[in-house]
């Protein structure tokens, strides 16, 4: 079984908003089941992109279609109600991005106190978009924070020690976005899984937008032959699992 980790439901029935200029193309629930079900994808967090802001009309509808197994990460301004928190966390949501390369969520200088306060009240952790190469500037405060995940492997080669070093200090790596990175996947997952072999997180980062190579089910297979049977299982179902505080069943 798999667990997806990073993918996007874009639903052109509820607000978008253009970012660069981009509005994605649409990818409704409908769309994602067809592609995943086959990979033997159940389950897996739905992430708000830049170009979705602070709507949750698209979040809650699509936890609604696509069921169990399935959990939010959400983006909300820093003056939201922990009445409104609450909703959100009994519609499914589990974490809260801050989106640092496109934008569409709350600004940095909410990091640590939004981090504080959604990880104590509802046990939430915070997710990061953010080019790995900011990352050493970034370390003093990232480092103090809860519970932190990193998207897409981190993106830059360039960035990969302060990465490493934050993944030794118990931050998880999304292992998704395979085509938008700037280095070879396979070490680096390695050298991922050696720091901390509950550090990784699979996602398929369906439907890929703007990614210069969008997932393929071979991205599937790397892991496996990268980290054997037993990283693999770890990889694409146990961690996440474990970190989105769903049962291992």
């Amino acid at each position: 079984m798999i667990f997806d980790a990073h993918l996007h439901i874009i639903d052109p029935r509820f607000p978008l908003v253009p970012n660069q200029g981009y509005l994605p193309p649409a990818f409704d629930a409908h769309a994602y089941l067809a592609l995943a079900r086959p990979l033997g994808i159940r389950g897996g967090a739905v992430v708000s992109g830049s170009f979705q802001g602070f709507d949750q009309t698209y979040l809650v509808d699509a936890l609604a279609q696509l069921g169990e197994g399935y959990v939010g990460v959400t983006q909300v301004p820093a003056s939201i109600s922990d009445e409104a928190l609450a909703a959100l966390h009994a519609q499914g949501v589990r974490a809260l991005r801050f989106n640092l390369r496109r934008g569409g969520s709350a600004p940095l200088d909410d990091l640590e106190q939004m981090a504080a306060r959604v990880h104590e009240r509802f046990g939430w952790h915070v997710e990061l978009y953010v080019d790995s190469r900011d990352l050493e500037d970034l370390a003093s405060r990232l480092i103090r924070l809860p519970a932190l995940s990193i998207d897409h492997l981190g993106l830059s080669g360039d960035g990969l020690p302060a990465l490493l070093r934050l993944v030794e200090a118990g931050a998880k790596v999304k292992a998704c976005g395979f085509g938008r990175v700037d280095f070879p996947v396979g070490p680096a997952l390695a050298q991922l899984y050696r720091a901390n072999p509950e550090a990784l997180m699979f996602g398929t980062d369906l439907p890929s937008t703007r990614a210069p190579r969008a997932f393929q089910a071979a991205d599937l297979q790397l892991i496996g032959d990268t980290l054997g049977d037993a990283g693999a299982r770890a990889v694409l179902w146990e961690n996440a699992r474990r970190f989105y505080r769903l049962s291992q069943a």
